[in-house]
């Protein structure tokens, strides 16, 4: 049996090599390296494979989510809805343009947002609401945007995690994740589900003005070169990472299954161990595309399975060991030491208790037969 990786991206390029160096290659002989000809044709391919009117490349994740806050006009001081029990990202997005996170309760099945928390975490400074897709499934979006249509709110989906998830709504609409609020923002990080060899991002609108002022944020606020209509930034697809993304895109349905095949078996082999832990729950109103294939561990046993899974040459991860109430960064008062940077929004405690139970199996799209049998196999032993 070859060696257990988290994460297997030498093996899911062999499988696309010679598609792969060819596209490469291309770029690299054009000497077109920024805003060539790839850049402009993935974000027309990923805009029609999503479903969404408008897809406009950028340099990363977390550019995505301040470029996305930036285009709302908010202003410092406004207040943004943020999941407790998620990467730093979002949260770190809101506070670096002067705004606040208000940390909300995650719920512990689905390990997204809430619903029923948000409404009382609202203030009059509320301004936004950042749903985030962990995991792989759809936060329950039909709830949310009623609640932010009820209290003039933004929504902007954080679809780092998710991307090719479809939500369906009460009255059979079916929109994949990112597609849904006003904006949606997604990361290519290598071990994403569709994932460049880099660093790059996305974000995703229906809405043709602020795809304008996205697009403009994102080139340093400019529309046209040297005249600059808003403060901006510099976050760009380079050539290279669009052209590969251009090509993994067509298999990002595969690989979608290919996921879901693992889990499954992982579901069927785990079933019986309850008294231990909890395979992950996977709601009936939205697609799971599992970027993260994530237990619940029993009775504080967690860091114990972990230790000796390792020690079976079986890797695992904890996301996340820290709540974002937890996080030093957010843990002190602003350089002003009047305002703090976040207002908890609700109780913590589910999302205090996932971050001590939570353990992340191996998931991507290159786990064989034998390998899942044998992580299987170890965890039994164990129990």
């Amino acid at each position: 049996m070859k060696p257990i990786q988290m994460v297997d991206l030498t093996s899911q390029y062999a499988r696309i090599q010679a598609e792969m160096d060819k596209a490469v290659l291309e770029v690299i002989r054009s000497g077109k390296y920024i805003n060539g000809d790839a850049v402009q044709a993935f974000a027309a391919e990923l805009s029609q494979q999503v479903g969404a009117n408008y897809a406009i490349p950028c340099a990363n994740g977390t550019d995505a989510l301040q470029i996305a806050l930036m285009a709302l006009d908010l202003q410092p001081g406004d207040e943004v809805i943020v999941p407790a029990f998620n990467y730093v990202a979002s949260a770190e997005a809101v506070a670096l343009l002067k705004l606040k996170p208000v940390l909300v309760d995650v719920n512990p099945q689905t390990f997204n947002v809430d619903v029923d928390k948000i409404a009382d975490a609202i203030s009059p400074k509320t301004k936004a609401i950042i749903p985030v897709h962990l995991f792989g499934q759809s936060a329950d979006m039909e709830p949310i945007l009623k609640i932010a249509n009820e209290n003039g709110l933004f929504v902007v989906e954080d679809n780092a995690q998710s991307i090719g998830s479809i939500y369906s709504f009460s009255d059979g609409e079916q929109k994949q994740t990112g597609t849904i609020g006003d904006i949606g923002t997604l990361s290519f990080f290598p071990t994403k589900n569709l994932g460049c060899y880099g660093d790059g991002g996305a974000m995703l609108t229906n809405n043709e003005t602020l795809a304008k002022k996205l697009k403009i944020i994102a080139a340093h606020g400019q529309s046209k070169k040297y005249t600059h209509e808003l403060l901006g930034c510099n976050s760009r697809l380079d050539t290279l990472q669009a052209a590969i993304l251009k090509v993994k895109l067509p298999y990002l349905e595969s690989y979608s299954m290919a996921r879901q095949k693992v889990a499954a078996q992982y579901n069927e082999g785990l079933k019986t161990l309850t008294n231990l832990l909890e395979t992950p729950c996977h709601i009936p109103n939205s697609t799971h595309v599992y970027n993260q294939y994530t237990l619940k561990i029993k009775h504080n046993r967690r860091d114990d399975l972990q230790k000796y899974l390792k020690e079976k040459g079986v890797p695992t991860m904890v996301y996340y060991p820290l709540s974002l109430q937890q996080q030093p960064a957010f843990c002190h008062c602003g350089l002003d030491r009047q305002s703090p940077i976040i207002r908890i929004g609700s109780d913590l405690s589910e999302t205090e208790q996932l971050c001590q139970s939570v353990l992340s199996l191996p998931m991507h799209t290159e786990l064989d037969e034998e390998q899942i049998r044998y992580i299987i196999e170890q965890i039994m032993k164990y129990e």
